[in-house]
């Protein structure tokens, strides 16, 4: 295998000797330069694996070489060399394109993470066809997802409710060179704040009541990886500005722990509100904000997507049942509705017409579309009506199997469903 080369930027011989001494132990060969000049020279002359660079040199500065790599040696992950506590300067070069940052003075196990995972960009995983669609919006995000993946730099996914934004953030890290590592998603809104500094930092057993074990946190088990904060803007306050530090230091300290440990993960968080409208109305931190929305990433909603709704309803309909069919109304009303609830509201109504439609062909009725205006008392609340079709499947489930003395063949034969898809709701549905 070809060993790896390095480019170290840097004015300080020192600070040279060191960070080739340091690579050379992880088997990286190493070239130096002392200046912007001499490095673009070096970079138009050899392909380099990973390039570190120090923000200020004698004839200009670190942004200047992370603008020049993306525009002639975009392939080669550069990561930038700050001053402690200079996070502006950090983000500003996350935001140029910059892989990572590392601050002064050098953690040399920070160091050998970063160039670690630069070292994997090349070998990483790429699973974009998972995400459906050859809309022009569509093209955008997986060309998004090309370009962010192989940065470390926090990434917000912005986009309504049922658009897929899990799905987004999953994309990212296994396109990434933490694909190996764990990808851990968390939901901020399900909990508890008196639990959530104990569950996101870990704990020290007896640091209280209940604390019978060490535990480790959610940062602990990203380690290596990817932590998915979803809904963000659920966080409390108190606990935005413990996540600020996190991200800022690459730190942690369980609590009732005496000293803080070093945590490499990736941050990628999502929410469907208003992040900048909550920043204002002081509900969201500003400073958090800016840290967690180097790179912000926006899902379309379905409506936006064209006949996208109609390759996703097909999709789904194959892993519901090989046999139902769109009729052409059907495929017309698709195209028109303005699905509020998005691909997860697209799914719903397909597995209740599935479930329901006795011929095999769904019309548009079996669809039972919400009305998307205040048009009638009787409308269904946005809320509601994932609920409410699992409350139909589940009551026509039960009246076949009562029809039928619980005979799940023949109550499968009656609602027109396999025997498999059959047991498949039942067990999703909870029906005993």
């Amino acid at each position: 295998m070809k060993q790896p080369l390095a480019l170290v930027i840097d004015d300080e011989p020192d600070i040279c000797e060191l960070l080739s001494l340091t690579l050379g132990r992880m088997d990286v060969r190493t070239e130096t330069a002392i200046d912007v000049a001499s490095a673009k020279a070096l970079l138009s002359k050899h392909h380099f694996d990973i390039c570190l660079t120090d923000m200020r040199l004698p004839d200009g500065d670190g942004l200047e070489i992370v603008e020049w790599i993306q525009r002639h040696a975009p392939s080669v992950p550069v990561a930038v060399i700050t001053a402690h506590g200079n996070v502006e300067t950090a983000v500003q070069a996350l935001k140029l394109g910059a892989f990572d940052f590392i601050s002064k003075p050098l953690d040399l196990g920070n160091l050998r993470n970063i160039v670690n995972n630069a070292l994997r960009i090349d070998t990483a995983r790429n699973q974009k066809s998972q995400l459906l669609g050859d809309s022009p919006p569509m093209h955008e995000l997986r060309d998004m997802i090309d370009r962010v993946a192989r940065s470390q730099a926090p990434i917000h996914i912005s986009g309504e409710s049922g658009t897929g934004k899990e799905l987004v953030a999953r994309l990212i890290h296994d396109s990434g060179p933490r694909a190996e590592g764990p990808f851990v998603p968390v939901n901020c809104g399900a909990i508890p704040a008196e639990l959530m500094e104990s569950e996101f930092f870990g704990h020290r057993k007896g640091s209280f009541t209940g604390a019978i074990n060490d535990k480790a946190g959610l940062l602990q088990c990203a380690e290596n990886g990817t932590l998915f904060l979803d809904e963000i803007a659920d966080l409390p306050l108190s606990m935005q500005v413990k996540l600020l530090r996190v991200i800022q230091e690459k730190t942690v300290r369980p609590v009732g722990a005496s000293k803080e440990e070093t945590v490499d993960v990736r941050f990628l968080s999502a929410t469907h509100k208003n992040l900048s409208a909550m920043v204002s109305a002081g509900e969201f931190r500003e400073d958090l904000y800016y840290r967690i929305n180097v790179i912000e990433l926006n899902v379309p909603a379905l409506r936006e997507r064209g006949d996208d709704v109609l390759l996703l309803a097909e999709h789904i309909l194959r892993r519901l049942n090989e046999s139902a069919s769109l009729h052409e109304d059907t495929r017309a009303a698709l195209l028109t509705y303005p699905m509020p609830g998005n691909v997860r509201e697209l799914e719903n109504m397909l597995e209740r017409a599935v479930t329901l439609c006795a011929s095999g062909v769904i019309h548009p009725s079996d669809l039972h579309m919400r009305e998307t205006t205040e048009t009638s008392a009787g409308s269904v609340p946005p809320g509601k009506l994932g609920d409410q079709v699992e409350d139909v499947q589940r009551q026509a489930i039960v009246e076949a199997l009562e029809k039928t003395r619980y005979n799940k063949t023949a109550a499968a034969r009656l609602l027109g469903l396999s025997f498999r898809q059959l047991r498949y709701r039942i067990k999703k549905l909870g029906i005993d």
